[in-house]
């Protein structure tokens, strides 16, 4: 299967995951990742972060949103400027599309589920991350045909990172 959907908990090592297999494909790669924004010692947001090296805020406590997770508001905007526009870009120029993540703050955004779906439905390689929240279009991706889910622990990330990053860069290999 040429898309690959690393599921588990928040703060198992997902994002981790896909940073390693980056440090071998990234060449190959685009799209983005999301890492918390830090501020003495605590967290106070989320940002996006392209393969590109554009960063821009996903979420902030400090932001006032109709669109809310948790205790931090959402910058819509963002997802659809940098976020959609990585994914638009990676279908045009890259092997491998990333996406971290696939959840609650991102999907408020029509225009992110559109790319999803493009991405998916494309030849292109994708490495995704999916939140475990119930929500109805992550459900309808886990469902098709076209995807191999990996269910990444505490215990295994580090194993499923190497097992991984092995079958991410032999199916990029394959299409040199």
């Amino acid at each position: 299967m040429k898309n690959i959907l690393l599921a588990g908990q928040p703060g198992v090592g997902k994002t981790t995951t896909i940073k390693k297999i980056l440090e071998y494909v990234k060449i190959f790669a685009g799209g983005f990742y999301t890492q918390e924004i830090r501020l003495g010692g605590g967290r106070i947001g989320f940002e996006i972060v392209t393969l590109k090296g554009e960063k821009a805020p996903l979420a902030n406590r400090n932001v006032r949103s109709k669109h809310v997770v948790g205790d931090y508001g959402v910058i819509l905007e963002n997802i659809e400027k940098v976020a959609v526009k990585s994914l638009i870009d990676a279908l045009k120029e890259n092997k491998l599309i990333v996406i971290d993540e696939i959840g609650k703050m991102e999907l408020f955004s029509e225009e992110f589920k559109k790319a999803v779906l493009s991405c998916l439905d494309s030849e292109k390689i994708v490495l995704a991350t999916v939140t475990e929240a119930k929500i109805p279009f992550v459900n309808e991706i886990l469902k098709r045909d076209d995807v191999d889910i990996f269910q990444i622990t505490t215990k295994n990330r580090n194993q499923m990172s190497g097992d991984l990053r092995d079958m991410v860069w032999e199916m990029v290999k394959e299409g040199l």
